[in-house]
């Protein structure tokens, strides 16, 4: 039986982390979290803000996530909108989820993150 989910993982070019270090922690205020040494060697990193859970692993052949993309919700979402507007990165508006705001953004690889937030 499923209990719960515990953690998404997206792809990001090989020698890419330290640009999304700064994305995942700077602009959408996440915390990295240390990999085990073993899985270390392979790059990536993982973050985690509260229970979210996001693993970015290296991938020789990288295609960010165009339609694939973990839903994070968000308390404050307005303000979490200009949050990533202030440090450049797309917000797009979309309105058709009954009961919720939510938006479209993409990190510093291109791979689509959902934001939302019940209304």
């Amino acid at each position: 039986m499923l209990v719960a989910l515990d953690h998404v993982q997206l792809a990001i070019p090989p020698g890419s982390e330290d640009t999304m270090r700064a994305y995942y922690v700077d602009v959408l205020g996440m915390t990295e979290i240390p990999k085990p040494p073993v899985l270390a060697a392979h790059g990536g990193c993982w973050f985690r803000a509260g229970t979210v859970h996001l693993h970015l692993g290296a991938e020789q052949d990288f295609r960010p996530a165009r339609q694939a993309h973990p839903g994070l919700r968000v308390t404050g979402i307005e303000a979490y909108a200009a949050r990533l507007t202030a440090h450049k990165a797309p917000v797009t508006w979309d309105d058709d989820l009954p009961g919720h705001r939510r938006f479209y953004s993409e990190d510093p690889v291109g791979n689509r993150l959902e934001f939302l937030e019940p209304c």
